[in-house]
């Protein structure tokens, strides 16, 4: 069917924002199976603070499917927002997924962020059937491997919660994508976020690592309030505390990235075959305290 410039303005799906997406994921098609997050008590997020949760209905989704297939039907790459499409039932899901697949023939992959409690609460049985059915890859938030830290931040899961729901995704098949939040724990407990965040990694074994930096902006004052005492990290503090991470994470073929817009400088690379170029780039910036190698303030964001 050809389709003229109006009609593929109407035919467009209609995106409740805000709509965030992992940066991998700019490519994709995106449909909405979920408003908000199911969760939305962290006290550093603020992505989905004024959206309500909820499931959308099947027929919605299948039809927001319909249309994106009508005007991109080449997609390799989908994504199932909002916050964490893992919460719905596993039969929902295959529905999404099968129906998916049906009206994009090209498909090799479609991914969701998680939260912990998704992952943990589905058998192992059900997680390999939704890899089978499509599901690819999943988006899983550490922030940190501190339990003080998490517990203040009100994540809902203790370190070992979340690492052993990573774990369950990869023994499923699934790619596991993580990430970590520097600056979280603040001048007080830099170093203790920094290695003990190094260790969850290590031990959680996910195929991608990234490091984002902390922006609260308007909502620094109710943060600190809330997480005393904490202190925001400067910039050189900031690639300290990164630097820490990079040098206690141990694991092999894991890919490592800095590359969202909230860091000061943006690394990428395997840890254990670029771990030494990596700290050398950092080393280098952080002796340069003109600041010429860091993203000014003005260039970072969410």
């Amino acid at each position: 069917m050809r389709f003229e410039p109006e009609s593929i303005l109407v035919a467009f799906p209609d995106y409740k924002e805000p709509l965030f997406r992992p940066p991998s994921e700019a490519y994709s098609a995106i449909v909405q199976a979920t408003y908000g997050c199911s969760h939305n008590k962290c006290t550093f997020c603020m992505m989905y603070k004024g959206k309500k949760f909820r499931a959308r209905p099947l027929d919605e989704v299948l039809h927001d499917l319909d249309l994106l297939a009508a005007v991109m039907p080449k997609k390799q790459k989908l994504f199932l927002a909002d916050g964490d499409a893992m919460v719905l039932s596993t039969g929902r899901l295959l529905k999404i997924l099968e129906h998916a697949r049906q009206v994009f023939p090209s498909l090799k992959r479609t991914a969701v962020y998680a939260n912990p409690s998704n992952l943990l609460q589905k058998s192992e049985n059900e997680l390999l059937s939704l890899q089978r059915a499509g599901l690819k890859m999943v988006y899983l938030g550490l922030e940190s491997g501190d339990d003080l830290v998490l517990k203040t931040i009100q994540k809902g899961a203790t370190r070992d919660e979340i690492v052993e729901a990573g774990k369950k995704a990869v023994r499923a098949g699934m790619l596991l994508s993580v990430t970590v939040l520097l600056g979280l724990g603040g001048r007080e407990r830099s170093v203790k976020h920094a290695t003990a965040t190094a260790r969850a990694l290590t031990d959680m074994a996910p195929h991608y690592a990234s490091a984002l930096t902390l922006m609260l902006k308007d909502y620094e004052k109710e943060f600190a309030e809330r997480c005393r005492p904490w202190t925001r990290l400067d910039p050189m503090e900031t690639l300290m505390e990164l630097k820490t991470l990079i040098q206690g994470i141990n694991s092999t073929g894991m890919v490592f990235r800095t590359n969202h817009a909230s860091n000061y400088l943006p690394l990428k690379g395997i840890l254990s075959e670029d771990r030494d170029r990596l700290l050398a780039i950092l080393n280098e910036a952080m002796s340069d305290r003109s600041g010429k190698y860091l993203r000014p303030e003005w260039a970072r964001g969410l």
